[in-house]
């Protein structure tokens, strides 16, 4: 495959946070620092995994500031802007590009139903805003799902949009993109579709959940098509699907002593009881794992 403006395996990273839902920097770098060790140098911040829909305009300024102290030199960014309007997604663009990410992640907005035309307006708007190459972001199981000829167009019409991170699951969108032999970054987005995608090379990267807490399980995938790997995702992708998207992913970066996990809401005995038993499962299960 041609190598793209983003390539590889990119962990896609928890935000961890303090008990007034502030940033909690030393836990970010703490974090980082794992990855690093483990040989990941490509980190997106602010998407879903972490929950970029709490985050505001000052965090995410402490988010990226924490993020380039620890790894400035060593590392690339990619940062997500997501919103629920288009100003809201260009002032965190700005902010994202003063800190000097190598591209943004934009999420079509949240919660109201959108047509493809406001989807297509809407991100013609905030590419127009920043000089920053542009990813679109989709993710229709939280907004409103971009269609395969909305983003088509878009990347053959907007300069500075230069690709997609798919999150939905389907490998519709990158297919065309591959089909009709169209010049842009095919980023996976769904850890479960990356098998797949790999297969029908259709993919120029991942931004992953699962490398932020196993990165030597999507590694081993992505760089080896390990066969063990593949099998030993899909157990753990089953196990997750329990939870809120990031909310297993925090207890097993707990269980692997990476993080302490936080959480937005007030967690009820039985989720608490859900967690300690995926954190029990997960030990000695990844323990066993062999890539």
């Amino acid at each position: 495959m041609q190598k793209k403006l983003v390539h590889g395996v990119s962990a896609a990273i928890l935000t961890p946070r303090l008990a007034d839902g502030g940033v909690d920097a030393p836990g970010l770098r703490k974090l980082l620092e794992f990855l690093l060790g483990k040989g990941i140098s490509s980190f997106a911040l602010n998407g879903a995994t972490g929950e970029f829909c709490i985050t505001t305009a000052d965090q995410l300024r402490t988010l990226l500031r924490a993020a380039k102290e620890v790894a400035g030199g060593s590392a690339e960014f990619l940062c997500g802007v997501g919103a629920a309007d288009t100003q809201g997604s260009i002032q965190f663009a700005q902010i994202a590009q003063d800190a000097g990410v190598k591209a943004l992640l934009l999420p079509m907005p949240y919660f109201f139903p959108y047509e493809q035309g406001d989807l297509e307006q809407f991100s013609r708007s905030v590419a127009a805003s920043v000089s920053l190459p542009v990813l679109l972001y989709n993710l229709p199981q939280f907004t409103s799902g971009l269609h395969k000829e909305t983003v088509h167009t878009l990347i053959a019409e907007v300069p500075n949009i230069v690709g997609i991170k798919d999150s939905s699951g389907s490998l519709e969108i990158l297919s065309h993109l591959s089909e009709h032999g169209v010049d842009a970054c095919r980023i996976v987005g769904d850890d479960a579709a990356l098998s797949a995608a790999l297969r029908a090379e259709v993919c120029d990267g991942v931004v992953s959940g699962v490398a932020c807490v196993a990165p030597e399980l999507i590694l081993a995938l992505y760089e080896k098509r390990s066969g063990a790997a593949e099998q030993a995702l899909g157990e753990l992708i089953a196990q997750l699907r329990e939870f809120p998207t990031p909310w297993g992913l925090k207890w097993l970066a707990q269980a692997r002593s990476i993080l302490q996990a936080s959480f937005p809401l007030p967690l009820s005995p039985e989720r608490k009881a859900q967690g300690a038993q995926l954190q029990g499962w997960f030990t000695p299960w990844f323990a066993g794992v062999t890539l």
